[in-house]
């Protein structure tokens, strides 16, 4: 009777419907969440809808507010400003997943198992310790007309010492997307060297057994045990793309005119420079919309594929 009336002895007779929960676990799990649920409710949910209602309105910041129901909307689809920040956005999302993903998974695997790994990728690792804005300073004064570019090429005796690379388009943002590579390619590389070092030893000792080095480990062994990986990092590139807006604006502010603009570009300048609410909170929310569908449907795609592998 002492053996069955011990505790442990008693929760595993009880069945599970009736097994007893930590009171204060049970009564208090949904206070536990709540904050935080509150909280991105306050800074997240809350100003995206109000964004949307001011999108279906007219406001200049001064005066009452007038309802314009899809006004603004139609007036996008028309407007030839906002193609060129939808080609840029383009350009950044192309240049941004080729160049800073593909040169941070070079890094990686070359400096993957060698001595000393750590102080070769110290230097690309350490321009993502600065901000946005200091890159951008940095990197214009090394692009601007007469800069350090112009001096070190001319000096050289290789075109483009006169060249003016932040004043046509595109170059203007292609050298913008090169800045954006020098920070980000660093941090991109750690997170490879991460997935590299979790693969297990198992399959890399058994394809240099049968003879597999270089060209061929990477592609057989090390590209295929890297996609959940790459699928997180070209994700997080994608979306960083989308919502590019420091560098831009401290180098060019899309200019000369709007020829470098993007659309985080073009909706803070018709927010908060032209005083047009209504249309830039409508450029806000198709910003968000794309880049939530493009976002979707990759990641999509990728839990899809990995789904097959594993059936």
């Amino acid at each position: 009777m002492l053996l069955l009336e011990h505790p442990k002895v008693l929760r595993r007779s009880l069945p599970s419907g009736r097994r007893r929960r930590p009171p204060l676990l049970g009564r208090f799990r949904f206070g536990y969440v709540s904050p935080a649920v509150l909280l991105v409710a306050v800074l997240l949910y809350l100003p995206f809808l109000w964004t949307v209602y001011q999108s279906f309105t007219t406001y200049s910041g001064l005066g009452p507010t007038t309802w314009a129901g899809l006004a603004n909307y139609r007036e996008l689809l028309h407007d030839p400003v906002l193609l060129t920040a939808v080609w840029n956005t383009l350009l950044w999302v192309a240049g941004t997943l080729v160049l800073p993903v593909a040169l941070g998974l070079l890094v990686a695997v070359l400096s993957f198992n060698i001595r000393g790994a750590s102080w070769y990728r110290l230097p690309f690792l350490l321009p993502y310790a600065m901000s946005g804005t200091g890159v951008a300073v940095a990197w214009s004064i090394i692009l601007q007309h007469g800069g350090i570019a112009n001096s070190l090429l001319s000096a050289l005796g290789l075109p483009g010492g006169g060249e003016s690379f932040l004043l046509y388009a595109p170059q203007n943002t292609l050298v913008m997307i090169l800045a954006s590579t020098w920070q980000q390619l660093g941090v991109n590389a750690l997170l490879f060297v991460v997935g590299l070092q979790s693969i297990p030893r198992e399959p890399i000792e058994a394809a240099r057994i049968d003879g597999a080095s270089g060209w061929t480990m990477f592609r057989k062994i090390y590209w295929p045990l890297l996609a959940p990986l790459t699928a997180v990092v070209v994700g997080l590139s994608l979306v960083a793309s989308l919502k590019t807006f420091d560098i831009v604006w401290v180098m060019t502010q899309g200019g000369p005119g709007t020829s470098s603009q993007t659309l985080a570009i073009a909706m803070y300048r018709d927010t908060f420079v032209a005083d047009q609410y209504g249309y830039g909170s409508a450029i806000a929310v198709v910003l968000t919309v794309v880049s939530g569908l493009i976002s979707f449907v990759y990641l999509r795609r990728q839990l899809g594929s990995r789904k097959e592998i594993g059936a």
